[in-house]
This record gives structure tokens, sequence and C-alpha cells, in this order.
């Protein structure tokens, strides 16, 4: 059950949208009503073998099902760490293409490949969109060729884990308060998203269950530009004084941080 937001930690100051900050409503560009957060833990070396292998027979086969594949991202902290990202309009249209796919020609050829590099690959969260218009927009266009360069900025993805379901009341704090306050001091936001609660319906391939989930990204042109915001952001009053502390206090653990570096094809850099 739905529970409010707690206003003990964060105070109902912050939760009131005065009138002279109202705004319009954003363009919804939304790519899908469902995601994957999708973290794999490789054996060490193999990262970049995976990597490889994904980005030359992965993306198109699965994209031809109805999947769309967002973005793939190396972890900066840990070399046998590989992220990655794909959407679906909607939870049956999941089950179909995840059925088409792994069931596949495609994947039965080259299977055995991808998971002799994973030690683990059990680590999905499944999210949606925080509000309409608040998650990746999807243009395989600004995909580049198997082989390219990859672009040499940085995605920050910050995970917020709550006792119960994310309500409106944070995502209408996060989007008011914390959102100005983090792009002021250099961090581009890109999405906000939260826990889809719908039942799992490709049993084949688990995901956390029972999780309550805020993730929000954020894009760095690179590391010297992230480790200025975090400077900039440190010496913030508000900030500093008032809403790290609340917001910490309001979580259930720790927030997972991911420092990812996206690889060559990626249409989320």
């Amino acid at each position: 059950m739905k529970i409010p937001f707690d206003t003990r930690a964060l105070t109902a100051a912050a939760l009131a949208l005065p009138a002279t900050l109202a705004v319009a409503a954003p363009v919804n560009t939304d790519c899908c009503a469902v995601l994957e957060l999708r973290q794999y833990v490789t054996y060490p070396g193999t990262r970049d073998t995976l990597i490889d292998l994904f980005e030359e027979r992965f993306i198109e086969s699965q994209e031809a099902v109805g999947i769309k594949v967002l973005g793939q991202f190396r972890d900066l902290n840990d070399p046998d760490h590989f992220t990655w990202l794909r959407g679906f309009s909607s939870m049956e249209a999941r089950k179909k293409a995840l059925g088409d796919f792994y069931y596949g020609a495609l994947w039965k050829a080259n299977s055995k490949a991808a998971n002799a590099t994973l030690y683990d690959n059990d680590d999905v969260l499944l999210l949606r969109p925080a509000t309409p218009g608040t998650g990746f927009a999807h243009d395989p266009g600004l995909r580049q060729a198997f082989g390219a360069k990859a672009p040499g900025s940085l995605m920050v993805a910050h995970i917020y884990y709550f006792a119960h379901e994310v309500t409106p009341g944070f995502t209408g704090f996060f989007e008011r308060t914390l959102m100005p306050l983090f792009e002021r001091h250099g961090a581009r936001v890109l999405a906000r998203l939260v826990s889809e609660k719908s039942a799992n319906t490709f049993e084949r391939l688990p995901v956390r269950e029972n999780v309550n989930a805020f993730v929000w990204f954020a894009g760095f042109p690179n590391r010297a530009a992230y480790d200025a915001y975090l400077a900039s952001l440190g010496q913030d009053h508000a900030w500093r004084g008032e809403w790290f502390g609340q917001l910490r206090k309001s979580l259930a653990r720790p927030p997972d941080v991911l420092m990812l570096t996206p690889t060559a094809r990626s249409v989320v850099h």
C-alpha cells in the first residue's frame, strides 16, 4: 500500500509549490513506459569482449523485435561492471519482445559466447518514468557505427531506495527543489524513473522485486566537469545545511551512485 511521503524528513515548505514557481508541463519525450536498468558483473578481463559482442550483434537484433536499446556503459569504479538500459512500450510488449529475442536464432547462436563473460547478470531494476516526460528519449540516429570511438562523456546514475513505494510527494519535491539545485551547479539531468511494480512476466530473466527506487541520471562532458559539479554543490548552503541531511534521513539505505562512461554505440551519452 502506498503511504504519503515522509514530511518529517523533508519539510512542508519544500513540498509546497509557490505559484510564482509554477512551470508548464514538460513535453513528453518518453520512449518507453517500462525500462530495465541492468547491471552485470563480468569475469575479470572480459568486459570489453562482452561489449564488442553486444555492440556488434545485440543492438539491432533486439530493436528488430521491438526492444529499444538506450545505452551501454562501463563503470569507472569497477573494471568488471557493465551496465545497460533498454525499454519497452508496455509490460505485455516486454513479454513478447523478450520471448522473440531470447528464443530466437541469433541469441541461440551467440548466447554461449556472451554467457562465458558473465559472472552475474541478475541485478536488474524494472522501472518506469516518474511522471510523463521524465523518461529517456530514443533516437537511433545518434548511434554510431560499430567500431567508432566512445564519446568520452560521463553519465552518473543515482539510485535512492525507500522503505515504501515512491510517492508523488517525493517526485514533486525532486522536480521543484532538488533538480533545479543540481542543474544550477552543472548537472544535466536526463531522466527520472521509479520502480515499476508490475509482476515480472518473463520469469526467465529475474528482476529485483520488492524494491522501491527512485533513479535519476545526469550527464557531464567528462570526469573533470563532474568533479567541478561536486565541488560547487558542496559549497551550496541549502544542500549542505538542509537538503542533503533531510534526503538521506528519508532513505531506507545509502544511495547507489554509478559512474558510467558510454560505450561507442550508446544512444544515451
